[in-house]
């Protein structure tokens, strides 16, 4: 048989290079993953099997899967569950080893294992899927490297696209290797395959590289591998190498055609010079490539004697006559088996396309229907987890909408129970399309039932008196689609599908479903962060209010107190949660009634029933557990971690974060409750002064994909760690990327927080107008009810930034007054926030000029009680200072000594200098400091005290010239001497510093007599 592929592998020293090193840092324990790119025939499958020839000689074991095209859209997970298939045949005890416990979901994957486990199919369903994956990636990485192949990433399904996605950022210290390669040639500007590439292309483990063409020496070494002693000379290789523009696979086409001796009559057009040989062929072989092309890019030999055998002609029925034309093929280097002996692949998928764009209309429908028929009546013929999908596309091509409907229809089921939303979302979209082209017999009597779309009810008919709606009916797939679409992150099309649905459902006769329809477009611009969720919800409740109890009904009301929870708590959202919860039960419904009481022992928390609070959640989360709904038990543990905080409880609420994150862990979901769920572990870690372990938390999430959800929270959780260390640039950055972020969209528990880390870095910079800025856009965007717990610090902060300033402007006057309004009407429900309401009162006081140690001593009693380390030390401080005025030395040179120590042992940076520069001023610090005014403990001269003083009152170092009667020069000379001795970054810091330690209490309001 002549020779058409080159023996010896031609170039591409750098891709193997590079290649070769990721294998090297995957052996280390350092996964990573390759994008190989190049346009169609450059020669992506030929390095892949090189490459995986050395890796497997180094010791590594590899598996190779591929991404089938099945008309417009791949096959659900196919790449995966090939390369999984043959590692069972190669490994097959090993693979069943790291897969034990884990066989119900990855059944999903490779049938092979067993039945799939009976949870339920939602998008839990496949995060649980994911998760389990990568767990049995990394177990069979234990002992060795691992490299997986993935070829034709343009084919891939979005299922497929996103579980790669999950597995390269998630396998941590594994030694896996994730090559996968494309064609960039098919990526038109809207291809799904361009924002997979961008985002994976940001991850430091990701390397992307492009296959370029060969250049002229290189196709010369080609030609000279495939025509041996034929070899042409210069003129030739040069013609071949300007008409294959150093394509590899056009260069054998091209080389093909040089041997047969018509170099010379091949056509500039591509058509031809991927025809060409395909014509060359026998007039029985050519039959039964063109019959092969539409099957698919890979066909099964059963599939195609059977499809071979119904078509007829010569040969017809023959198993001979069959084997004969197909060898034909293989040996014209047309069709090549497939890797696992089962069947056969085009040799290059341009081929493929040519043959099948060169069929003629009726030809073409003729042969998709004789596949769908050969598959119908055997449908053994293909892989179970492949079948409904490629009876969906071939029905399709057949043009046949009455057979093709529900073949789509079957196959969206098929994909929902494969957790594979976005290709379930695909095929129903297919069936609306072939809805009005099938008849109303065909419609009453071929579709499968109503198959699953959450809360969907009914219709409204009473029982007997259908009128066709006891049937599968338009509506209903759209029901179906928009819980698809939902649940596959498409919501803008979800909702375009919700709408469409809308325009059917006639409200009088059916409000259950027009209402559930409004519940879902309300999830949906929840989850898009764009008004008009509270509005739907609330048509939807109007809706079904006079209507008797129902699931709808009670989703309504549990969606409604769930949305009020986040942005208008108060006693009317707690009555509305009870009346869900009861309704709930009394329908039926327990994973609404469960969704219910979560959002029912929040709202209670906010409002002084805090036990009662902690025993609903607790007794929610056992709740969910039997009933399989990981989503509510996350959601009920997130819920728990965030109350037990707001109590000042937070070691427990660190436990109950960690118990969240393990959970959602374990069900898959780390992808949807772990961001918020890590925060909060983060954040009670913070608060109970374990603050390496909190960083450690958030640094192991930032290799972590936070899909768009709680950005603001980890962006906010990082300035104050940045603060912690006095790095307040660091913070300043973080700060304003939570902020950017709207601040949680608008959510309370995000914005006060966020606003607090801003007061408290304006007052470290010295920008009061800054701190009463981000004040007021707190105070006057958010609602405020039930918050008092994040209240209490934000206010305490603002307070010290006004009382810092001297003299106080009016708008200064205003702020204050704005903030001893609001600390009125606020109620500590416990130590802790009684502790702040007294260091909040503290700074009121110093502000008027009025005795503040009172304030501070109680202050310091109630949070030695909440025993969080970072309002006691600043509470310390505070008394140390009055304590100091009082004249009682030693009693404050205690108390600093405890504030340095709990910021020492907190890694409070900031609080452990503000403790020293406080020792130092009073003296009572470890350097035996000579006696003399305030500034003395400080090292400062005379000069820079007066100096540092007219900083305090913000005057420039002209101005300081003149009130001093030295040069501007000198003036600056001084300035920078003080902030360098100080430690401070600028005048404005320096000015801050200079009120938080009181160096110049002449300059303060007198105090008034109590």
């Amino acid at each position: 048989m002549e020779q058409t592929v080159s023996p010896v592998f031609v170039g591409r020293g750098r891709e193997t290079g590079l290649l070769a090193a990721a294998l090297d840092r995957a052996g280390a324990g350092e996964p990573q993953a390759v994008l190989v790119g190049g346009e169609a025939g450059v020669g992506k499958t030929r390095l892949i099997e090189e490459f995986l020839a050395q890796a497997e000689a180094a010791g590594a074991v590899t598996a190779l899967g591929a991404c089938l095209e099945v008309g417009a859209e791949g096959l659900p997970y196919a790449p995966l569950s090939a390369a999984l298939r043959r590692l069972h045949r190669r490994i097959g005890p090993e693979l069943d080893a790291a897969a034990a416990g884990l066989e119900g979901h990855l059944a999903r994957l490779l049938p092979d294992f067993g039945e799939a486990d009976g949870e339920g199919n939602d998008e839990y369903g496949r995060a649980r899927l994911f998760e389990h994956t990568a767990r049995l990636f990394e177990r069979l990485a234990a002992g060795r490297t691992l490299v997986l192949a993935v070829e034709d990433l343009h084919w891939s399904d979005r299922s497929t696209r996103e579980l790669l996605a999950y597995l390269v950022r998630t396998l941590h210290r594994s030694r896996v290797l994730i090559v996968a390669t494309y064609r960039t040639d098919d990526l038109h500007r809207r291809h799904p395959l361009r924002p997979f590439l961008a985002e994976l292309e940001r991850l430091r483990t990701v390397q992307r590289l492009e296959l370029e063409r060969l250049d002229r020496p290189e196709v010369a070494a080609q030609l000279a591998g495939i025509l041996g002693p034929e070899t042409p000379g210069r003129d030739v290789v040069d013609r071949i190498h300007r008409r294959s523009e150093g394509n590899p696979f056009f260069v054998e086409e091209l080389a093909t055609a040089y041997r047969s001796g018509c170099l010379a009559c091949v056509t500039e057009s591509l058509r031809d010079i991927l025809l060409v040989r395909v014509e060359a062929l026998p007039e029985e072989t050519q039959r039964i490539v063109r019959i092969a092309a539409e099957g698919g890019s890979r066909i099964e030999h059963g599939l195609l004697a059977a499809v071979v055998a119904e078509s007829g002609g010569s040969g017809a029925g023959s198993e001979d006559a069959l084997i004969s034309a197909l060898r034909t093929a293989v040996g014209a280097n047309i069709l090549r088996p497939d890797t696992d002996g089962e069947g056969y692949r085009f040799r290059h998928a341009l081929v493929r396309e040519a043959v099948s764009d060169d069929l003629l209309p009726g030809e073409r429908q003729g042969i998709n229907r004789r596949f769908a028929t050969v598959l119908e009546a055997d449908p053994e013929l293909v892989r179970a987890e492949q079948r409904t999908a490629r009876l969906a596309d071939y029905w399709y091509h057949a043009h046949q909408p009455a057979r093709a409907l529900p073949a789509a229809l079957d196959a969206a089921r098929d994909a929902r129970r494969r957790n594979a939303f976005a290709e379930q979302l695909k095929m129903l979209e297919r069936a609306l399309e072939l809805w009005d082209a099938v008849s109303e017999q065909a419609l009453a009597t071929t579709l499968r039932p109503y198959d699953w779309a959450d809360t969907y009810p009914p219709c409204a008919c009473d029982d007997g008196e259908h009128d066709g709606c006891d049937r599968l009916q338009l509506v209903d797939v759209l029901a179906e689609a928009v819980v698809a679409a939902r649940r596959a992150g498409d919501r803008d099309r979800g909702q375009g599908l919700a709408r469409r649905a809308l325009a059917l459902v006639d409200e009088a006769r059916n409000p259950l479903r027009a209402a559930w329809f409004r519940l879902q477009r309300a999830k949906m611009l929840d989850h898009l962060k764009r008004t008009g969720g509270l509005e739907e919800i609330q048509y939807a409740h109007r809706l079904v209010q006079g209507l008797g109890p129902s699931a709808v009904q009670a989703e309504a009301l549990a969606l409604e107190a769930a949305h009020n929870l986040l942005r208008n708590p108060g006693p009317a959202a707690v009555a509305t949660a009870e009346r869900a919860v009861a309704i709930a039960r009394q329908v039926g419904a327990p994973s609404v009634e469960v969704h219910a009481r979560v959002t029912l022992a929040g709202l209670l928390g906010d409002f002084d029933e805090g036990e009662r609070a902690v025993d609903l959640l607790t007794e929610a989360v056992e709740q969910a557990l039997p009933l399989g709904n990981d989503d509510v038990h996350t959601r009920g543990l997130n819920n728990l971690a965030s109350l037990l905080l707001s109590y000042g409880r937070a070691e427990e609420s660190a436990t109950a974060a960690r118990t969240g994150l393990d959970a959602a862990r374990r069900s898959g979901l780390l992808l949807n409750t772990g961001p918020i769920l890590t925060g909060n572990l983060a954040e009670a870690l913070l608060a109970a002064g374990r603050t390496e372990e909190a960083a450690a938390v958030l640094a192991d999430w930032d290799d972590k994909p936070e899909a768009d959800t709680h950005g603001e929270f980890m962006d906010r959780l990082r300035g104050e760690l940045a603060l912690l260390r006095g790095d307040t640039a660091e913070a300043e950055t973080h700060w304003a990327a939570a902020h950017a972020s709207g601040g949680g969209g608008a959510q309370p528990q995000h914005v006060l927080p966020t606003a607090a880390l801003g007061i408290r870095l304006a007052v470290r910079l010295g920008r009061p107008d800054q701190a009463r800025a981000r004040l007021a856009e707190a105070l006057d965007g958010t609602v405020l009810a039930g918050q008092d717990g994040h209240l209490l610090p934000l206010l305490t902060h603002a307070a010290e930034a006004e009382a810092d300033q001297h003299p106080r402007t009016p708008d200064g006057e205003r702020a204050l007054a704005r903030i001893a309004d609001l600390a009125a009407r606020l109620t500590p429900r416990c130590a802790l926030h009684r502790g702040w309401a007294a260091l909040l009162a503290g700074e009121l006081a110093r502000a008027a000029g009025r005795p503040t140690a009172d304030h501070r001593q109680t202050a310091v009693t109630e949070l030695r009680a909440a025993a969080l380390p970072g309002p006691l030390s600043l509470a310390l401080l505070r008394a140390a200072e009055d304590t100091a005025a009082a004249g009682d030395r030693e009693r404050a040179a205690d108390l600093l000594r405890e504030a340095a120590e709990l910021a020492r042992r907190r890694g409070d940076l900031t609080t452990r200098r503000d403790a020293d520069l406080l020792a130092d001023r009073l003296g009572l610090g470890p350097r035996d400091h000579p006696a003399g005014g305030p500034g003395d403990g400080l090292g400062l001269t005379p000069r820079e005290r007066d100096v540092l003083r007219q900083l305090t009152l913000g005057r420039s170092n002209r101005q300081i010239a003149e009130q001093l009667f030295i040069s501007p020069k000198t003036a600056s000379v001084h300035v920078s001497n003080i902030l360098a001795k100080l430690a401070v970054g600028g005048r404005g810091e320096a000015a801050a510093l200079a009120h938080r330690l009181r160096l110049f209490p002449e300059e303060e309001p007198a105090a008034q007599g109590t």
